[in-house]
């Protein structure tokens, strides 16, 4: 079945680096577009970050580019995202999906606090 296990979250200062890491398995997933999503407390999930299958393409919410990088290793069946100069709106759980798949990870907790 398909599994996507996110890692790497954390309590970061403002202005810190996290890299988050998502291991997925259950399907081809260098045939996939991948994508990091995230969900604040009170507010609905949005899409952070997207990558093609072949890393050729990325794209970036507003507010986080120039700051985080998406990447993707598939040798490794592992999709990452580099996440600098965090903000206290940064906060949030962080997800990662295969585009146009139904299946959703755990997450990992992101909190930007000083």
């Amino acid at each position: 079945q398909v599994q996507l296990v996110e890692s790497g979250g954390g309590l970061v200062q403002p202005g810190g680096s996290l890299r988050l890491s998502c291991a997925a398995s259950g399907f081809t997933f260098s045939d996939f577009t991948m994508e990091w999503y995230r969900q604040a407390p009170g507010q609905e999930r949005e899409l952070v970050a997207r990558i093609s299958s072949l890393s050729s393409i990325s794209t970036y919410l507003d507010s986080v580019k120039g700051r985080f990088t998406i990447s993707r290793d598939n040798t490794k069946n592992t999709v990452y995202l580099q996440m600098n100069t965090l903000k206290p709106e940064d906060t949030a759980v962080y997800y990662c999906k295969a585009n146009s798949m139904p299946y959703w990870g755990r997450g990992t907790l992101v909190t930007v606090s000083a």
